[in-house]
């Protein structure tokens, strides 16, 4: 089971969001309040770096991403999520991502291991 699943299972209606392609979901620098999971088309998130690179990160179906505003209070993002298809995404708020881990302890590490696989794409595309 992924993290998605579990996200999936735990939605109502209201915490679907349908983007079009070029809809922006969030942008660098707003305050974070939630995690996205992609249950249909493409992401792509991007940044510019403390040296002024730019970068871009292609969120693949099926993962999670923007966690870092679980674990943050007042997580200001730090890139612009975009679709570049049209899509189809969860909302995850804190409170609900709480009720997740104590109901399902291993959401938590399926969140982790979804986190460190987009990583090591990252990496090696990189590399």
């Amino acid at each position: 089971m992924h993290a998605l699943d579990t996200m999936r299972s735990l939605a109502s209606k209201a915490e679907v969001i349908h983007l079009k392609q070029r809809e922006v979901l969030f942008r660098t620098g707003e305050t974070g309040t939630c995690i996205y999971g992609l249950l249909e088309g493409s992401i792509r998130l991007t940044w510019i770096d403390s040296a002024g690179h730019k970068g871009h990160e292609d969120i693949p179906v099926g993962h999670v991403f923007g966690a870092g505003a679980l674990v943050m209070k007042d997580h200001q993002r730090l890139s612009t999520a975009t679709a570049t298809s049209d899509c189809r995404l969860i909302a995850m708020n804190r409170d609900k991502f709480l009720f997740a881990v104590q109901e399902t302890p291993m959401f938590a590490v399926q969140l982790l291991a979804s986190i460190d696989s987009r990583l090591r794409d990252i990496r090696l595309s990189e590399g």
